[in-house]
Parts: C-alpha cells; structure tokens; sequence
C-alpha cells in the first residue's frame, strides 16, 4: 500500500503521468472490440428473459435429496407428460444445500399444472408449489424498467450541465453510461444469465456508480482546466490528462473496494444457491461497476478532450504552448551553445521576451540573460560576461582584466555587467579626458624608475 500511496502522490504532483489522452485511439479500438463481441453475444444468442418478463408457470419442488443429481431426471419426466407449453422446461436446482428444484414453463392451464405438479413428487419431490405469471405483467415491467432507464439518463444530461455547465461534459458521460450497460447487458447475452428485475435494478444501480467515478474526474479536469485560455504553460489536453493520473488511485481504491463485497456475493450465489435473484442482480454490479471504473477513466475523459480540442480558442491556445516551448528550448540551447540571441531594444520585450514578434509574459526574463563566455546582441551593441566583449559604435567594454577604450584613450575596467538594453554605457568624453592624465603620470613615474 506504500508504494500505491508513493505513485499516487507522484501522480499527483504531475512527477509521473501515463498518456491517457494520447493514446485514445489505443482506448477506443479496445473498447470496441468489446463492444462488438458483446452485440455478437446478443445477435446469435440473445438474451434469456426470467419468468417476470416472458410470462409462464413456476413450480418449486423441495424435500429433494441432492437436487442438483435429480435436476436431469425431473427434466425428463415433465417432457415425458407430453403437455404443450412445457416441452422445453427450464429446470435448475436451488438452495445450499440444494433440496429444492425450479421448473419454469409456458403458460398452462390449472389441469395441466395439476399434472407436472404429480409428474415432480413422483420424481422425488415432497412438495411442489406453483405460481403463474401472464405475459402481459411481464410486459409492463420491461416497459417500467426501460421507462425509468429514460428518466435517469435525462437527468444525469441536466444534471452535468447545470454543474459543469458544459455540454461536451454530457455528451461525454451518456457515451460512458451507454458502453458500460452495452457491456454489462451483452455479459447476460454470453453468459446466459436470466434476465429479472434484480437485473434491471443492479443495472440502474451500476449506471449510478459510473456516473459518480465520471463525475469526480470531470471535476478535477474543470478545476486544471480553469482559465486556461490565457495560460501558455499546458494545453487543455495536457491539464484533462493530469486530472486522470491525479484521480487515478482514487479510481482504483473505489473499484476494489466495491469490487470485494460484490464478488463475494456473486460467488454466493452462484456457487452456495444456485439460482434466485442473488445471482443475477450480483452479477450486474459486478460487470457494471468493473466497466464504470475503465470507462471514467479511459472513454469519458478522452472524449471530452476531442470534443473540447475542436474549439478554435483552444487550437489557439494550443498554438501558443508550442510556440512557447519551441521558443524556450531555441534560446536555451543558443544561450548554453554561446550563439548569439537577438531580443527587441524596447524595454517590454527585455522584461517579456519575444515569441513570433509578440511579448509573451510567461516566459521568464532571466531565461535569456547571458551565460558566462556568452554574447547577447541588442541594437547595435553587444553586452558580454566574463572574458567577452560588449560593443557600441566608438567604444569596446572588456571583461575583467582588459581594457575599455574610448576617444583614443584606454583605462582599467570591472566586468561589464548587461545593461537593460543589452548594451554596454558608453564612456562620456569628460572621464576620458580625465582618464587621459592619470595614465600619463602613471607611465611617467615608470620611467623614472
């Protein structure tokens, strides 16, 4: 846990970074391979509708000694009492341990369900107990069920664009929530999972839970992302793509947390029960909540992204962070090469030098000044180092332990510091002159010595 505790804070401080944005494509073709294998599920075997929806008549055989050995023999017998409507039973053995036996058929007359129910005790059953379900019930809790889908996927749409105000941000959770039921619904199609209305509710459910991982990254992506038309350090792109790796150990820790606890249950009722609505509503959280997790993390936010990288002012904006960088890393290498860097006389660009012929504010004024051995051209004039030389039209300034000349005299100077401009002050005639003298005298008293 140290080490995931260690990444998610390097993570965080942007000091480590996976490239989800730009490899979305890579997401993308993933995800669409799963999504066609699932429709493949649902074209060639299509979904195994419960009793609750196609309608039919229920019997449940108990006081079976191993149900799960008598499941063939009692599928036998109930073909064998030649009754239309339950030539091709459903029969499944329930309860841990299993002493209880399902049978599911067509919709059947109260003397043919006298019939199986004497066709199942003579199988072994010491009891049998019947229910019948119209087809029209089961209709109306499909049209129910798609009916309250509709509803919840209206109002996440309101609901992200009252809080984000941005539709790109809808558009791009209502993509996330269609691939993950898509998947979720296509694992019932390959598994042949019934589909009840425990289904129907851990589907409501998982849409939920995707939802609120979505909701949290977006969040994090608008935080980065706040006024960064103007900003020339990071794209949209780049600032989306750091909101990701910042809540990307979040992510997992809350997958795995409700991962446990739903797989245990899933593990339940598929191994200990058997059967019932245990199974199919574990199930559907399980799937759900595994597709919610990638799909926040890997759809959602790559695709708002694209949407939001087609706006003229961030392409704009885009332009200006490479025109930036490519400016900085010119100058860099220049400046650590000793090659000469041309800046504007005007005292904005020398406090904000210059990308394509404008200011730009956020490159760093000390970026340019002159490294030691290096020259810095301004207009006309060179300032230099240690050990270089700075010109201006009549005079020379020399590093430390040179000359500077002047009016056809010369005098000791210090190291020529840049000046604001980038060029050296030129000595007035009145120090010349002044100048002049001393070294005469100087070279006088040499010769009397």
């Amino acid at each position: 846990m140290s080490k995931l505790a260690e990444l998610g804070a390097r993570l965080y401080q942007g000091d480590a970074s996976i490239d989800f944005i730009g490899r979305r494509k890579l997401w993308y073709l993933i995800s669409a391979l799963i999504v066609l294998v699932v429709l493949a599920g649902l074209g060639l075997r299509g979904l195994n509708f419960g009793i609750e929806f196609r309608g039919g008549s229920e019997f449940r055989g108990t006081g079976f000694t191993g149900a799960s050995n008598s499941v063939e023999e009692v599928t036998e017998a109930v073909i064998d009492a030649e009754i239309s409507g339950a030539e091709s039973p459903t029969v499944v053995a329930e309860g841990s341990p299993p002493d209880t036996i399902r049978v599911e058929t067509e919709t059947l007359s109260a003397d043919e369900q006298t019939v199986i129910k004497q066709t199942i005790i003579d199988a072994g059953a010491t009891e049998v107990s019947s229910t019948s379900i119209g087809p029209t019930w089961g209709s109306a809790i499909a049209n129910k069920a798609l009916t309250g889908l509709a509803v919840f996927l209206v109002l996440v749409v309101l609901f992200i664009w009252a809080y984000f105000r941005e539709w790109r941000m809808s558009v791009a959770a209502i993509v996330a929530l269609a691939h993950d039921l898509i998947i979720t619904i296509g694992v019932y199609a390959l598994t042949g999972f019934e589909v009840t209305p425990a289904t129907v509710t851990g589907l409501l459910t998982i849409l939920g839970f995707s939802l609120y991982d979505t909701v949290v990254v977006f969040d994090k992506v608008r935080e980065n992302t706040r006024g960064i038309a103007n900003s020339t350090r990071r794209t949209y792109a780049e600032s989306a793509n750091l909101a990701v790796n910042q809540t990307l150990v979040r992510s997992i820790n809350t997958s795995i947390a409700a991962l446990i606890p739903v797989g245990a249950i899933l593990y339940v009722g598929i191994v200990q029960l058997g059967s019932g609505p245990l199974k199919d509503l574990a199930l559907a959280l399980f799937v759900g909540m595994a597709a919610g997790a990638y799909s926040s993390i890997f759809i959602a936010t790559p695709l708002l992204t694209q949407l939001k990288m087609r706006e003229p002012a961030m392409q704009v904006q885009a332009k200006r962070v490479a025109a930036r960088r490519s400016s900085s890393a010119r100058d860099s290498a220049r400046l650590a090469e000793g090659e000469v860097v041309r800046v504007e006389s005007s005292a904005q660009a020398d406090l904000y030098p210059v990308v394509d012929g404008a200011a730009d504010p956020d490159r760093d004024p000390a970026a340019l000044v002159p490294a030691a051995g290096s020259t810095a051209v301004g207009s006309g004039s060179t300032a230099a180092g240690s050990g270089s030389t700075a010109t201006r039209p009549g005079s020379t300034a020399v590093g430390s332990g040179s000359t500077a000349v002047g009016s056809g005299s010369t005098m000791p100077t210090a190291a020529v510091r840049p000046a604001r401009t980038g060029s050296a002050r030129p000595m007035s005639a009145a120090a010349a002159k002044r100048a002049q003298p001393q070294r005469q005298v100087r070279s006088k008293r040499g010769k009397s010595k």
